[in-house]
């Protein structure tokens, strides 16, 4: 795989990958609502061709392969050997014929030309977006389309921002981060996803905000809630970066801050944190 996205590829076969697959179906139920709006906007067809791009442990995949039918076809690129794993046993499990490939997308043979690239918060951790894509817009057909969803902004995003602001005075400072350096949020600014798509030769690109609130935490009470939000934040997300190699006395700091700031988005039925992302469309 590409060496351009080692550090990514290192994450999501480490803790990374091994963390998502654990949660895997606490996390499709997270994002439910987000990929049911990205498979609106892709406006799948019955005997369509299509790659789910950064297909992770498999969510996407099965949807677009009961979507376009035994007629069609859907293949899925991760690079995360382990969430790989567990999409091919819920594949084989519902009896969906899907073709998995441990690869990069951003320079592996894609095979193709397909109907549909796909992607539901798979595309924003290219080391060099505009040769990705342009990459990607080669496996297309003629007139072939893009769909894919993508985070906005940290500061309109609960899970990314609030632990951020909870652990401002427990931590040192973080070193400037450059805004469109591989991440979650690399395509939070619109102009930047319309020039790169541009320079990658893709046209009739439109962005749509999409916003759900995601249930972070579930229990049978408040309390049990926000115990449930820090489990899961300490275990996926921006929190186990931002706390490791302190040690124990910090992390106890800053997991009681962190669970102060979500008590801020606890209700009866649960933590819910907003979640604020870019739909995006294109033609090749």
């Amino acid at each position: 795989m590409s060496g351009a996205n080692q550090q990514q590829i290192e994450h999501w076969n480490g803790p990374g990958g091994a963390s998502w697959r654990r949660h895997q179906e606490r996390l499709d139920d997270m994002f439910a609502a987000f990929s049911e709006a990205a498979l609106r906007a892709a406006a799948v067809r019955p005997g369509e061709r299509v790659l789910d791009v950064g297909c992770g442990a498999g969510a996407t995949t099965l949807a677009l392969a009961g979507m376009v039918g035994p007629g069609g076809a859907v293949v899925g690129v991760d690079v995360s050997a382990p969430l790989l794993g567990r999409a091919r046993e819920r594949a084989d499990a519902a009896g969906l014929a899907v073709e998995l490939r441990l690869a990069d997308a951003a320079d592996a043979p894609l095979g193709g030309p397909y109907d549909l690239l796909f992607s539901r918060f798979g595309v924003m951790f290219f080391a060099d977006p505009v040769a990705a894509f342009t990459h990607l817009r080669a496996a297309a057909k003629p007139d072939g389309r893009l769909a894919f969803m993508c985070w906005r902004a940290a500061a309109d995003n609960d899970w990314g921002a609030l632990p951020h602001r909870a652990l401002r005075d427990l931590l040192p400072p973080l070193p400037p981060t450059d805004p469109s350096a591989p991440g979650p949020f690399a395509f939070a600014d619109r102009g930047r996803v319309l020039a790169i798509l541009e320079a990658a030769g893709f046209r009739d690109v439109a962005l749509a905000p999409f916003d759900a609130p995601l249930r972070f935490g579930r229990g049978d009470s408040r309390e049990a809630a926000l115990d449930d939000a820090l489990a899961q934040a300490a275990e996926v997300g921006p929190l186990t970066r931002l706390l490791a190699g302190h040690d124990d006395d910090l992390r106890r700091r800053a997991l009681a801050a962190v669970r102060a700031a979500f008590a801020e988005r606890a209700g009866p039925d649960g933590v819910f944190l907003r979640a604020a992302a870019w739909i995006v469309t294109a033609r090749a």
